[in-house]
C-alpha cells in the first residue's frame, strides 16, 4: 500500500505541474487532484483510519481544490474576453496637459508621457490651446498625437 500511495502522491503532484505549463484546459489537473485525494485515502486507510475518516478528510480537500479550480477557470474566461489594452488605440479619449504651445506642432503629456502633437482638423478654427491646457487625443499617428481642448466633464471625470 506504501508504494501505490506514494506513487499516487508524486503522479498527482507531476500531473499538476505539467497541468501549469500546458494548455489542457483542466482534464490533467483534474486527473491531478484525483490521484492526491486517492493517495490521501490510501494513506488513512493503511495508518488505521475508518471509511469515516477517509471521507472527513478527501472530501473537503477534494471540495476545495474543485472550488479553487472553479474559480481560476471563471478567471482565466474573463480575462481572455477582455479587449487587449495597448498600443496607439489605447491613447485615444485620453486627457492630457500642453507643455509647448500646437502651433503647428507642439508637446503634451499623456499619462506621465511626452508626446509630440498637433491640433485636430475639427479644432483648427479655433486658437491653438496654451501651455497647461488641458486636452484630449482624437487620433494618433505614429508618435505625433492629434488632440483637441478638454470640455470640461471630460477633466473632472
Amino acid at each position: 500500500m506504501t508504494v501505490l500511495t506514494l506513487a499516487l502522491l508524486f503522479l498527482g503532484l507531476g500531473l499538476l505541474v505539467v497541468e501549469a505549463h500546458l494548455p489542457t484546459y483542466g482534464v490533467v489537473g483534474t486527473a491531478g487532484i484525483a490521484a492526491l485525494v486517492g493517495a490521501i485515502a490510501l494513506a488513512t486507510v493503511a495508518s488505521g483510519g475508518s471509511v469515516g475518516l477517509v471521507l472527513g478528510l478527501t472530501l473537503p480537500i477534494a471540495a476545495a481544490a474543485v472550488a479553487v479550480g472553479g474559480f481560476a477557470m471563471r478567471k482565466a474566461l474573463a480575462a481572455s474576453r477582455r479587449r487587449a489594452r495597448c498600443g496607439a488605440d489605447e491613447l485615444i479619449g485620453h486627457v492630457g496637459v500642453v507643455r509647448r504651445p500646437l502651433d503647428p506642432l507642439g508637446h503634451v503629456v499623456v499619462d506621465g508621457e511626452l508626446w509630440r502633437a498637433r491640433r485636430s482638423w475639427a479644432a483648427e478654427d479655433e486658437p491653438p490651446p496654451a501651455e497647461g491646457e488641458p486636452v484630449v487625443v482624437d487620433r494618433v499617428q505614429g508618435l505625433t498625437l492629434s488632440v483637441r481642448r478638454a470640455e470640461v466633464w471630460e477633466v473632472e471625470q
